[in-house]
């Protein structure tokens, strides 16, 4: 039976170049369904750098999130990423599975929901777009309620421009 996968993706290396490439590798995984806005906001962490790009993308698949997991790492590095002890470090892409369906997993290599979820604006803002009615399946809110409590004290700027070339990623798609 198919599942949502809500994926978030982020890019402070060539953004614009490495955002469409995740976009498009999404639907290896099923059914690209929506991307959300895209975002600009500053970096989380101790080590100075340039500004994020993150988005989110909403993909109907079959695979578990171990499968999805693994091919989210193969199409990090294919985009060139290299993964160090920081976890702050500058990406070209990083793409995480923040929820899937209403599953719990906890485990030490992969959490579900993602519990950054919860915290960072970046990533409930884009899901919030997605499925703003669809409800977390620890706390049971809404993801709109989350992003409505996590946004005022973020820094995102929309950016029209590759939000207008990912989306159309998902028209593509859907015409082929």
């Amino acid at each position: 039976m198919p599942e949502l996968a809500f994926i978030s993706l982020g890019s402070n290396i060539e953004p614009e170049k490495n955002l469409i490439f995740g976009t498009r590798r999404l639907a290896d995984l099923g059914k690209l369904i929506a991307v959300s806005t895209v975002y600009q906001n500053p970096a989380v962490g101790p080590t100075l750098q340039p500004d994020f790009l993150n988005a989110a993308a909403l993909v109907e698949t079959d695979h578990p999130a171990e499968i999805i997991r693994r091919h989210l790492r193969s199409i990090e590095a294919d985009a060139g990423r290299v993964r160090t002890r920081d976890k702050y470090a500058p990406r070209t892409l990083d793409l995480d599975l923040c929820l899937l369906g209403t599953q719990i997993t906890e485990r030490t290599d992969l959490s579900l929901p993602d519990p950054d979820l919860l915290t960072r604006a970046h990533l409930a803002v884009p899901l919030a777009e997605l499925a703003p009615s669809f409800l977390h399946p620890v706390t049971g809110e809404t993801l709109q309620a989350i992003a409505d409590r996590l946004r005022p004290d973020a820094s995102l700027l929309h950016q029209p421009e590759i939000t207008v070339r990912l989306q159309s990623i998902v028209s593509e798609l859907d015409s082929i």
